[in-house]
């Protein structure tokens, strides 16, 4: 004798993924502030004590980030942005990559966040820009994808030029000394503009708004996108509002 299936069996599922597809970008916007937001909590676990998540937290931002600390921002202590010689010096790692990027404070220097600068720009404006866009809604056509692929290469290109600079060794590749960027100048600018990593250096500066770039440019190109698929309309006009 044959049993029908309860007619109510696939109701919950069913609910569940068009409340996922109606509220997407709630969803997503909730996945970034955390993803966004935990990474700030590793350098404060380490400040009250509470070593184990916030060394969890370092390894798993260390699988999306080099973590490398001269080129991330320390919590708790006298700088924001200590010197490579300042961390080479409390670290012992000397030139040695890897070594540094485990490497994550000190009590005297503080603690680094649990990821660089350059994701730390992208990420929390890529929250940012989704709020944003949960106001425009509807009311914008969002970028085509010729300029959204322009705006993304910046940091494409500024990531690969420091890890081509890395070659000649921490601290004594091009993008160390931006020696190029100072003769393009006139050396116009204060030594520390063009050396080093340091918060308010090209370095610093072009790290922040590559990643600023890009959260802009996938937000506004990737979001509107999704809006007209999951409403049907597959054409390059305006987005249309799924709620």
């Amino acid at each position: 004798m044959t049993t029908a299936a309860h007619p109510t069996a696939s109701v919950a599922p069913d609910r569940l993924t068009q409340s996922l597809t109606r509220h997407w970008l709630l969803w997503v916007n909730l996945l970034l502030a955390l993803w966004a937001g935990l990474a700030w909590l590793a350098p404060v676990f380490m400040q009250i004590g509470w070593t184990r998540p916030a060394r969890l937290l370092y390894l798993i931002y260390g699988l999306f980030c080099h973590q490398l600390p001269q080129r991330s921002w320390f919590l708790f202590g006298p700088r924001f942005t200590p010197s490579l010689a300042e961390i080479q010096a409390a670290s012992g790692a000397g030139a040695n990559l890897f070594v540094l990027r485990h490497f994550i404070g000190t009590p005297a220097m503080g603690w680094k966040l649990a990821w660089s600068d350059r994701m730390v720009s992208f990420y929390g404006t890529l929250f940012l820009f989704g709020l944003i866009y949960a106001l425009l809604r509807g009311r914008t056509k969002g970028l085509r994808w010729p300029l959204a692929v322009a705006l993304l290469l910046p940091m494409a290109m500024d990531g690969l030029s420091h890890m081509t600079s890395d070659l000649w060794g921490i601290g004594a590749g091009f993008r160390d000394s931006n020696a190029w960027l100072a003769v393009l100048t006139g050396s116009v600018l204060p030594a520390t503009f063009y050396a080093g990593d340091a918060w308010g250096s090209f370095n610093s500066l072009a790290r922040l708004g590559t990643g600023l770039l890009a959260a802009f440019a996938l937000v506004f190109w990737l979001y509107p996108f999704v809006d007209r698929s999951l409403s049907g309309d597959d054409s390059s006009g305006g987005a249309t509002n799924s709620r």
